[in-house]
């Protein structure tokens, strides 16, 4: 039963990535013909990662209170509504989808919650960890559909390959809804939530400094939590470059169009799928997590920077993204892991969401930032990425008090 309910939100998980993968080869089509285009696609991210700031901590205490298959259900309608306005492809259907899509966009918090649910605590690193390995999978089929797509179809018009990949997406939303109905509950003893509850929510995602409290508040309860989160945060800026990611190999020197960026991220996901599997299968319950992700961190930071001097050369692009895979792209699946353990089944869910919405507050940040430098050079994020990498690594070198507990042999 415990395996069963794990398949079926792993196959959620694995739709839902599907979906949003699927459409980032043709969105630089929404915003051709506009100037700074590149600004237009960063301003859609942050759309979409700001009207998170008050919808993940919401979601993820309604999940403590009514249960994770309703936001589940929630999510994946929402999913498909916002993707519906994409079937016009201009810039204002893109704006409008990622407004939508993210005012239900609280899915990750409730997946980490209800995996964290049913999770033996020996099984806890694997289970994130595959977790992670899913999300990477998805990212190689998305493309790899929407290149297919392409291909077999022979379509050469760029705005014919945006709509049949669209719409493509919707039916596989579609039948992310499906499954989201269909699955079974996994709170132990969900209850209910007060209205007044509800409002405290929605108050302290609009304002940092009680999200802060909040969160200091949990850490007396689970020492280091705050920590784990504000590194989690300091690794949202890094990653931040997955977002900007398509505007530069599009937009850039590299020139590449939608088949070459799906066939690139096929490779991307296809090695994240096989390293991830290897290392939380296998290693990252008997290693010191928090010394892996200082190292892991520190060797990243050069790699990040790597990516604004690629030039023209494809060649170098694939050496590092290989280097990426090895390196810094584990540290999400360990920071998950480590702050799983800190949590309970009355808590889970509002802390998944302070998390989510503190990492939608630095992805919106570190939006504007990419976009703004993006305008003066379009290499110049990556120097942005690297330094707030490099905090990831100070942040960990800070905590000095390890518990022991944290190495599984």
């Amino acid at each position: 039963m415990f395996q069963g309910r794990l398949l079926h939100i792993y196959a959620i998980i694995f739709l839902d990535v599907i979906v949003g993968s699927i459409i980032g080869p043709v969105l630089p089509q929404f915003v051709r013909g506009h100037s700074n285009p590149q600004l237009w696609l960063a301003l859609g991210t942050a759309l979409f990662l700001g009207v998170q700031l008050v919808s993940a901590p919401l979601l993820g205490k309604l999940s403590d209170g009514y249960g994770r298959k309703p936001i589940f259900r929630l999510s994946a309608v929402g999913t498909f509504l916002a993707d519906c306005l994409l079937l016009p492809v201009r810039l204002g259907s893109q704006l409008a989808n990622r407004f939508s899509d993210g005012l239900t966009n609280g899915l990750y918090a409730t997946v980490r919650s209800a995996i964290t649910d049913i999770s033996p605590t020996d099984q806890l690193f694997k289970n994130l960890g595959i977790e992670g390995a899913i999300i990477s999978l998805g990212f190689v089929i998305g493309p790899a559909i929407a290149g297919l797509l392409i291909t077999v179809l022979d379509l050469t018009d760029p705005v014919e390959q945006a709509r049949y990949v669209v719409t493509m997406a919707v039916g596989l939303s579609g039948l992310n809804v499906l499954l989201s109905f269909l699955l079974r509950e996994t709170h132990p003893n969900p209850g209910s939530v007060s209205r007044e509850a509800l409002k405290t929510a929605i108050v302290q995602s609009l304002n940092v400094s009680t999200m802060l409290a909040r969160l200091r508040q949990k850490d007396r309860d689970h020492p280091g939590l705050l920590n784990l989160v504000l590194t989690q945060v300091a690794l949202t800026g890094a990653i931040g470059y997955y977002n900007y990611f398509v505007a530069y190999v599009s937009l850039g020197p590299l020139q590449m169009g939608t088949k070459d960026i799906s066939y690139f991220f096929m490779y991307f996901g296809g090695l994240s799928v096989a390293i991830s599997y290897g290392f939380f299968g296998f290693l990252a319950d008997r290693i010191n997590q928090r010394r892996a992700i200082y190292w892991l961190a520190l060797v990243g930071v050069p790699v990040l920077a790597a990516y604004g001097v690629v030039g023209t050369s494809r060649l170098w692009l694939y050496v590092i993204i290989t280097i990426d895979c090895l390196t810094y792209s584990l540290i999400q699946g360990l920071i998950e892991g480590l702050m799983a353990q800190k949590t309970t089944d009355t808590d889970r869910g509002e802390i998944f969401g302070l998390n989510q919405a503190m990492q939608g507050l630095a992805s919106f940040g570190t939006t504007l930032v990419f976009g703004l430098l993006s305008i003066v050079d379009l290499r110049l994020p990556f120097a942005w990425f690297a330094a707030c990498l490099g905090v990831v690594a100070w942040l960990v070198r800070q905590n000095k008090d390890e518990p022991k507990t944290e190495v599984v042999n």
